[in-house]
């Protein structure tokens, strides 16, 4: 096995385009690990989480979809959730230890195929206390208003349900005070790729280093 991979977490609140960021950092070379669609898939394939949200939300919270795959009532949750810090911290209580293994797994993986750089992607990196085990932090931001717009567009509650969402995550200043780099998302797709760029050559220059 060789070295273990720069470890790099990528966060941002709501609507400032951190999977967009994550994926441009793809295309460039980067290893990425999806903290938040590995949490999505642990809630409808284990067990452990399934019965887990069932006591939490009910068991109305699932159903079978039109080809008979279980499927999850999201937007019921987070109705909850974002409402709810105690059901908030439940819910991450139960999947965060498994994410965490899965996300362990994979650096073992990308030390074993010499990969360079994982990069992590995680809405509460900092609130789940993953933070601690990445090298670097890049922090997505962008302006409020934008956020709110992009958010609604992309189907994840009205302008107020998207208000409530971002009060249950860290202030964007609060995630800045924290970063090794901050991306700003507000402008074009040109001026974030050039911003990803002139971040992806720092962190290989961090590899190359001795």
């Amino acid at each position: 096995m060789g070295g273990l991979p720069l470890l790099v977490g990528v966060t941002g609140g709501i609507g400032s385009g951190k999977s967009t960021v994550c994926s441009m950092l793809r295309e460039m070379g980067c290893e990425l690990f999806e903290a938040d669609r590995v949490a999505r898939e642990l809630q409808v394939e284990d067990g452990e989480v399934i019965s887990g949200i069932k006591a939490l939300f009910g068991g109305a919270v699932y159903s079978l979809d039109l080809s008979g795959e279980l499927s999850i009532d999201r937007k019921a949750i987070a109705a909850v959730v974002f409402s709810d810090p105690e059901k908030l911290a439940a819910l991450n209580r139960l999947i965060h230890p498994k994410v965490r293994k899965a996300f362990q797994q994979e650096v073992l993986r990308c030390a074993r195929e010499g990969k360079a750089v994982l990069c992590k992607e995680a809405a509460i990196l900092f609130e789940s206390g993953m933070a601690s085990e990445l090298d670097r932090i890049i922090v997505v931001a962008a302006n409020h208003g934008l956020r709110i717009e992009r958010a609604v567009a992309r189907g994840l509650g009205s302008p107020e349900e998207v208000r409530r969402r971002m009060k249950a995550q860290w202030p964007q200043e609060r995630l800045i005070e924290r970063a090794h780099y901050v991306i700003f998302n507000d402008g074009t797709l040109d001026e974030l790729r050039a911003q990803v760029r002139q971040v992806w050559q720092s962190l290989m220059s961090l590899v190359s280093s001795p």
